[in-house]
C-alpha cells in the first residue's frame, strides 16, 4: 500500500514551547491510525497542523503526493483530508440531515453564483447520503442534536466529515463522553471506513480499548516527542508507553 499521508519531521511551537517535536510518519491508504499519549502530549496539535489551523515551525506533511505543508484548511479539505473537532460543532437549529447538508457543500465563486441565479436548484446530496448511511443516521435525520444522544450527536460529527468524501478523516476524540456500548458501536463504524468505503481514519482519542481494537498501526506521544508507533500488539508490550501512562514504577514492575 502507498503511504496517503506523510509526515516528516514536523515541529510545532507556540512561543518557548514544543507541542510536537520533529515527529515523522506515515498513513497507508485503506488503513485506520491511531494516535494516544497523556494529556498534554501535542495530539490535537499535531491535527491542528496536519489540517492547516496550526503553521508548523518546520517538517513537511504531503497528503496523495502533493505538499500541503502551507495550505489553507479549506485547501486541504478539498483534496480529502478531513476532521471533526474534540467539541462536537453541530447547528442545533437545524435537522440531522441539514447539518450534513451544510457540511457536504463546496463552496467556490462559481457555486456561489449558481445560488445567487438558481436559489431554487437541488443540492448534491451524494455525500450526505452516503454519510447517513455509513454512519448509520436514518433513524433520526430529521430530528434535531438537541433530540439525540451523546452518542448520536458524536456519529452525526463524524457524519459531517463524511459528507464532504473525505479520502482520510482525523477523528479527535470521538469516543469522549461515550458509554461502553456506544464506543463499541463506533468502533465498528470506523472499522468498516477502510474496508469497505475506502476512508482512511487517523483516529485520536483517550478510549485506549477503542484504539487498540481498531487501529492497524498507532503512535505514541508523550510531551510532544514520538515515543513509539507499532501494531496494537507491539504497543500493548512497549514499556516506554507504559511508563508514559502509568510512571516509572509500573514499567518496573511490567
Amino acid at each position: 500500500m502507498s503511504a496517503l499521508l506523510d509526515v516528516s519531521d514536523l515541529t510545532v511551537r507556540y512561543g518557548g514551547v514544543v507541542a510536537v517535536d520533529s515527529v515523522s510518519f506515515a498513513i497507508d491508504e485503506g488503513s485506520v491510525f491511531g494516535l494516544i499519549g497523556p494529556n498534554g502530549a501535542g495530539k490535537t496539535s499535531m491535527v491542528d497542523a496536519l489540517t492547516g489551523y496550526t503553521r508548523p515551525a518546520s517538517g513537511t506533511v504531503t497528503f496523495g503526493g502533493r505538499d500541503i505543508t502551507r495550505l489553507r484548511p479549506y485547501r486541504r479539505a478539498r483534496l480529502g483530508l478531513g476532521r471533526t473537532f474534540q467539541s462536537v460543532e453541530l447547528f442545533d437549529d437545524l435537522t440531522v440531515e441539514e447539518n450534513l447538508l451544510v457540511a457536504s457543500e463546496h463552496v467556490t465563486v462559481a457555486s456561489a453564483m449558481r445560488d445567487l441565479f438558481l436559489p431554487e436548484r437541488r443540492p448534491d446530496r451524494t455525500g450526505v447520503d452516503w454519510a447517513i448511511s455509513v454512519c448509520g443516521l436514518q433513524d433520526i435525520v430529521d430530528r434535531r442534536p438537541d433530540e439525540i444522544s451523546l452518542g448520536q450527536r458524536k456519529l452525526v460529527g463524524v457524519g459531517r466529515a463524511l459528507a464532504f468524501q473525505p479520502r482520510l478523516v482525523m477523528l479527535d476524540e470521538p469516543a469522549a463522553g461515550l458509554d461502553t456500548d456506544e464506543s463499541v458501536e463506533l468502533g465498528d463504524r470506523l472499522r468498516e471506513l477502510p474496508a469497505q468505503h475506502g476512508v482512511g481514519v487517523f483516529l485520536i482519542d483517550h478510549d485506549m480499548g477503542l484504539v487498540l481494537s481498531t487501529c492497524h498501526q498507532i503512535m505514541v506521544l508523550d510531551f510532544g516527542r514520538q515515543i513509539a508507533t507499532g501494531t496494537p500488539a507491539e504497543i500493548r508490550q512497549d514499556k516506554r508507553v507504559i511508563e508514559a501512562y502509568l510512571g516509572a514504577g509500573h514499567a518496573d514492575a511490567a
